[in-house]
Parts: structure tokens; C-alpha cells; sequence
């Protein structure tokens, strides 16, 4: 009766995870600057964010306005997962290349 419990259990807590997938978004990062500069993005909505370094140089990603910080090695790509966000501005940019490595989420 236990192994029951705990099979259904498993299978009831696996059911939203499986149910909800991320929307995947990609940035580059080509000569120190994220292409798009603006990247929309649906509301409430949780987010598979693809990072692409095409930079002979490292590049760490990172947000004061909502949580992220991963560093993109030189020419390779990460992912990470972000959101869901309300409806605004979220601003984005590269630590070690901030002048110019900047960046917007336009959530709508």
C-alpha cells in the first residue's frame, strides 16, 4: 500500500512539470554586444533562454531586475531558464563588457 502511495504520489507531482513547457528565446553575443538588443517575450510565461558567445571572449550574463548571472565561455552557448515575468521592461547585460553589452526584455 505504501509503494502505491508513494508510485501516485510521483506521478501526480511529475504532471505539471510535464504540462508546462518553457518558450525558448536565443541571444547572441557577437562583437561585445547581444543581438537582439530587445528580445520580447510572452507574460507569465517561464523562459529557455539560449545564450550563443560567438566572442573570442569570455561573457558573463547578468540582471539586477530579475535573477540571473551565468557566464558564456568564448565562442560556445549555455542555457539557462528565466521568468515567468509580468508584463514590462527587464534590463540584461554583459558583466565583463558592460558599455556595450546591454540588453532588454520586452515582456508582453
Amino acid at each position: 500500500m505504501k509503494y502505491l502511495l508513494m508510485t501516485l504520489l510521483g506521478a501526480l507531482l511529475s504532471l505539471p512539470a510535464a504540462a508546462v513547457e518553457a518558450v525558448t528565446r536565443t541571444l547572441v553575443l557577437k562583437n561585445h554586444r547581444y543581438q537582439p538588443t530587445e528580445l520580447h517575450i510572452p507574460a507569465n510565461t517561464r523562459i529557455k533562454l539560449e545564450l550563443i558567445n560567438q566572442d573570442a571572449s569570455p561573457e558573463e550574463f547578468e540582471s539586477d531586475e530579475f535573477q540571473a548571472e551565468k557566464i558564456v565561455m568564448p565562442n560556445s552557448s549555455i542555457s539557462l531558464f528565466i521568468g515567468p515575468f509580468k508584463p514590462g521592461r527587464y534590463a540584461f547585460y554583459g558583466d565583463f563588457h558592460q558599455p556595450t553589452a546591454q540588453g532588454m526584455l520586452v515582456v508582453e
